[in-house]
């Protein structure tokens, strides 16, 4: 399965995110999922929005063999990430997207 294209909502009228994001793989393995939070992006001009999300589009394509489905609500400013189970991926996508987007902070993984 390869890295789908990172989705921007800019709405809140779309489906709920637990119906959209995955819970399996293309296996039927479950997978794991983390949220981070990029605070104050929503308020920022567009091209510095447009290059954050990049940067996270660029690190979560470098894991594509780990990362199975992601997107960012720029209303919430929150990047949700759906992952194969592998240990240690998921501090190690966190700790890369951190790096490109120091603003960026881990609030959750599940």
């Amino acid at each position: 399965m390869t890295l789908p294209k990172l989705s921007l909502r800019l709405d809140t009228a779309a489906e709920p995110l637990r119906k959209r994001a995955p819970s399996h793989d293309e296996h039927g393995r479950p997978l794991c999922d983390f949220m981070m939070i990029i605070p104050g992006l929503r308020d920022k001009p567009k091209f510095m929005i447009n290059n954050t999300i990049q940067d996270v589009h660029s690190v979560l394509t470098h894991f594509s063999h780990a990362v199975v489905f992601a997107e960012f609500n720029l209303k919430l400013n929150l990047l949700w990430v759906s992952i194969r189970s592998i240990q240690g991926v998921r501090l190690e996508i966190a700790g890369a997207i951190q790096e490109q987007v120091p603003g960026a902070k881990l609030v959750a993984h599940i």
